[in-house]
């Protein structure tokens, strides 16, 4: 049992390697060190307080860690809001590639966002502030180039809910899985892209929204 843990890290690694080299990322290692230490709190926290449906570490890194970095070139900075993080995603992966930008990672679960301080001070992070606020009632000392979230409600009522938080030019990136066109219909100034995810046979894509 002592071995398992540098055995999964063993196997994460080339992994990693291999689908950063995919998405033409080429972080520090300490970068990619600090990626499978995530992976791992994640899994470990995970089995107490049920931070994602998906617990196999290989699993996050193909499902969560590769599926928030295939937006990295999208990403507009110097301030991003992540609302809905969850677990952290994509705000963690994000934060840790691009550690000149600024990420806030907003949540209404104590139990998550206590768990991102964690992750945070384990792993040293610099450029990530965690706020437990629903959206209704967040509010920030500035706006936001880009504002991000793995949706599971439809776009137009995230549009609704966040579009006065967002800075002059800014952009609103809402993660989808399959096509998400007939939602689309009632939203104006988008641009739609499909996501090419390592290792991931299934349909992702992102939905822009310039405010």
């Amino acid at each position: 049992m002592k071995h398992s843990v540098p055995n999964i890290t063993s196997t994460l690694t080339p992994i990693l390697k291999s689908g950063l080299a995919e998405l033409k990322l080429n972080p520090p290692e300490t970068t990619s060190e600090k990626i499978v230490a995530y992976i791992m709190l994640l899994n470990k926290w995970n089995k107490v307080h049920n931070l994602t449906a998906i617990s196999e570490p290989k699993a996050i890194l193909i499902r969560h860690i590769f599926d928030s970095l295939a937006i990295v070139p999208f990403i507009k900075g110097p301030d991003i809001l992540d609302f809905g993080t969850g677990g952290g995603l994509p705000g963690i992966p994000l934060a840790l590639l691009l550690p000149e930008y600024n990420f806030v990672l907003l949540d209404s679960a104590h139990k998550k966002t206590t768990f991102l301080q964690h992750v945070v001070l384990a792993l040293n992070i610099k450029n990530i502030k965690i706020v437990t606020k629903r959206i209704e009632d967040f509010h920030f000392d500035r706006l936001f180039a880009t504002i991000v979230t793995r949706a599971t409600t439809k776009s137009d009522i995230i549009i609704e809910k966040v579009k006065h938080l967002c800075a002059k030019n800014g952009q609103i990136l809402i993660m989808k899985g399959k096509n998400p066109a007939e939602e689309l219909k009632s939203v104006k100034n988008f641009e739609l892209y499909r996501l090419e995810v390592p290792y991931l046979n299934e349909e992702r894509h992102v939905v822009k929204i310039l405010v």
